[in-house]
């Protein structure tokens, strides 16, 4: 099986012999913000990427070929304003991004796009959403959105996602440190103790930020005993969400026929 290859690393003319064999469009989406003292703004990107291209692995392997789009880096995100690095962009702009990268795409023939994202503020994935539909109602065609934040995935990527406390702990470390190791500062992962706080709930009660919630180092959860090991589990978890939602997304098979 070749790996997956990169719509930005090819030319146009690969790029058109891609469209004209009905690759399937991996997005990318992340954002860029504070994830504690030991991981980078990058994270969520980071984890999107590693996300698309181990998904990519197991598309080509039942028969469909497969992109990986650059990485759309910006999103809303509001609730890490406090720290240094943060960069968020307003719900309409966000819908606008997306919807429109997703058009273009479409335009371009690759009618079978699948976001990939990894930022959890719900307002950001309310934007995804939002731009699923946007496009759907302007193309009548559909957009793949494998939603983490669906309980019947939320419940299978273990007890501190289940618990809300998964922002730049143990559920997102390990998954850098399966992907990127060096990009994880383990002294100071070593060192962090464990911020308990259920930050789903404190969203649903109106906390408006991440020191509010009473993160003041900008993480939740447990980032010191976080493992590559662990990283890989959900990582094989979260692959099986991207394939089934795939399948459940674009209907006929990717052999058969044009997307619905």
């Amino acid at each position: 099986m070749s790996a997956p290859r990169h719509l930005g690393h090819l030319t146009w003319q690969q790029a058109a012999a891609a469209r004209d064999a009905g690759a399937l469009v991996l997005l990318p989406i992340g954002s860029t913000e504070a994830h504690g003292p030991h991981l980078p703004l990058a994270t969520d990107v980071i984890l999107s990427e590693a996300l698309a291209w181990r998904s990519a692995l197991v598309l080509q392997n039942s028969g469909y070929q497969t992109l990986i789009a650059p990485a759309l880096s910006y999103a809303v995100t509001e609730y890490a304003a406090p720290f240094a690095g943060t960069v968020s962009i307003t719900p309409e702009t966000a819908i606008a991004l997306v919807a429109d990268v997703c058009l273009s795409l479409q335009r371009q023939g690759f009618e079978r796009v699948v976001l990939i994202n990894s930022h959890l503020e719900p307002a950001h994935a309310e934007t995804l959403r939002a731009a699923c539909a946007l496009v759907q109602q302007k193309s009548q065609k559909r957009v793949a959105f494998p939603d983490q934040l669906e309980k019947r995935w939320a419940r299978t990527l273990g007890d501190e996602y289940r618990r809300g406390e998964c922002h730049a702990g143990s559920y997102e470390t390990s998954l850098v440190m399966a992907a990127r190791p060096e990009l994880v500062r383990e002294d100071e992962r070593r060192s962090l103790a464990p911020v308990p706080i259920n930050l789903a709930k404190a969203m649903l009660a109106g906390v408006k930020d991440f020191v509010a919630a009473g993160a003041h180092a900008a993480y939740f959860g447990d980032p010191a005993s976080a493992t590559p090991a662990e990283g890989e589990a959900l990582y094989a978890r979260l692959v099986e969400m991207v394939v089934t939602v795939v399948g459940e997304t674009f209907v006929p098979s990717p052999l058969s026929g044009p997307a619905q």
